[in-house]
């Protein structure tokens, strides 16, 4: 399908782009380096000599196929090396056959899609889905390219609000396009950037810009997206104590910003740290009960929304001992003793000493980041009990 130009400067690249990305891509000296720590055998020349072969000869014509031929075994590299399993959860996954906007919670900045597209494979979904992706994140030329090619559209940051108006409406139009037209999927985060403290909340804002790129009712725009809330759960949290640390540079410093070195970090971290258990939960389409809202004043119309999706994303939370351990630490209680043992609690116990032993920073303030690096680890077990009572 021909997408209208002026979806070009933020759409993922069209199936006959593919061949000269991939190629541009492949001569990046920056990825090279990057693709040598999965075929570290092979000397530079080979690698890339190997890569167009694939390319040339494993029938990759579109997106999908450089999904398929060249994501998926990288993602599942990851998780064989990072992760003790993932899986969807004990709720029935959409229909296959389906269009979905998949709206999650944020965990990584790189896998929280990636992963959810693996799923989506294994499960015969005919197409995986098109990923919002900051263009914060796109601090060297092969990213661009490969998230790109990786069926990302890009979020632009760092506007006017005039301009930020402006790129809202055409980001929406998009989605709205991608979803009815071109018949792909979208995951987008359910909030900008990720919730330090993983207590996550849906942002109204958000769910305001994916109704602005139709016309009627605020539920006649939101109904086509087939939006699905999706939680994201994950036993350990490799990027913890760069949370915990950010959390006490803030305190010291409220002049704190993050480079676009600690970005890349953070990236590396959240993909090679291990994570143990995940699992992915998806809720029904909020559809069915959509039309609920109808005769709620505009002024709430979206921030109700947006509890009600939370509820669903904070029952969907696959709990580990962990977390039922943090919490108990933080309340001086053994109330959720029955969910654990003492050989989990030693284990978590080490675990989080681990973690805040890795952080180097002047002043470091243990009592302090001990609490945060908790409190992420408990505030999954508070949101899931208080949705549960809803």
């Amino acid at each position: 399908m021909e997408v209208p130009s002026k979806f070009d400067p933020i759409r993922p690249y069209n199936d006959d782009e593919v061949k000269q990305a991939f190629n541009e891509l492949i001569e990046d000296r920056q990825f090279s380096r990057l693709i040598r720590g999965y075929v570290p055998w092979l000397p530079k020349f080979a690698r890339r000599g190997v890569f167009k072969t694939i390319f040339a000869f494993g029938g990759v014509k579109t997106l999908l196929g450089f999904q398929v031929k060249f994501m998926k075994p990288v993602v599942e590299a990851v998780i064989k090396r990072c992760m003790t399993d993932i899986s969807f959860g004990g709720r029935p996954i959409p229909d296959p056959k389906g269009r979905y906007t998949f709206v999650s919670n944020h965990r990584d900045i790189v896998l929280d899609s990636a992963l959810l597209d693996v799923l989506l494979i294994n499960h015969k979904y005919e197409t995986t889905v098109e990923i919002a992706i900051g263009d914060n994140l796109l601090i060297y030329p092969w990213i661009e390219k490969l998230v790109r090619l990786n069926k990302a559209f890009i979020v632009r940051r760092s506007l006017t609000p005039r301009e930020m108006y402006k790129s809202s409406q055409l980001m929406s139009e998009y989605i709205h396009f991608a979803v009815t037209q071109k018949k792909e999927n979208i995951w987008i985060a359910q909030r900008e950037g990720r919730a330090k403290d993983s207590s996550d909340h849906t942002q109204a804002a958000v769910l305001k810009m994916l109704a602005m790129g139709a016309e009627g009712t605020f539920i006649e725009c939101l109904k086509p997206l087939n939006i699905v809330p999706t939680t994201i759960s994950y036993e350990y949290d490799p990027c913890d104590y760069l949370k915990a640390k950010e959390f006490q540079l803030k305190r010291d410093n409220p002049k704190y910003r993050k480079t676009r070195q600690d970005d890349l970090d953070n990236m590396k971290v959240g993909i090679m740290g291990f994570k143990g258990h995940v699992v992915y939960e998806c809720a029904p389409c909020i559809n069915t009960w959509l039309d609920e809202l109808e005769g709620i004043p505009d002024g709430y119309f979206f921030d109700e929304v947006a509890r009600r999706m939370d509820k669903e994303i904070h029952k969907g939370y696959k709990l580990f001992p962990g977390n039922y351990i943090a919490l108990d630490i933080l309340e001086g209680t053994r109330q959720f003793s029955m969910f654990y043992t003492p050989e989990d609690e030693a284990k978590f116990n080490k675990y989080i000493n681990g973690q805040l032993a890795k952080i180097d920073i002047p002043n470091k303030d243990e009592a302090f980041l001990r609490e945060r690096l908790l409190t992420m680890y408990a505030n999954p077990v508070r949101n899931k009990i208080e949705a549960d009572k809803k």
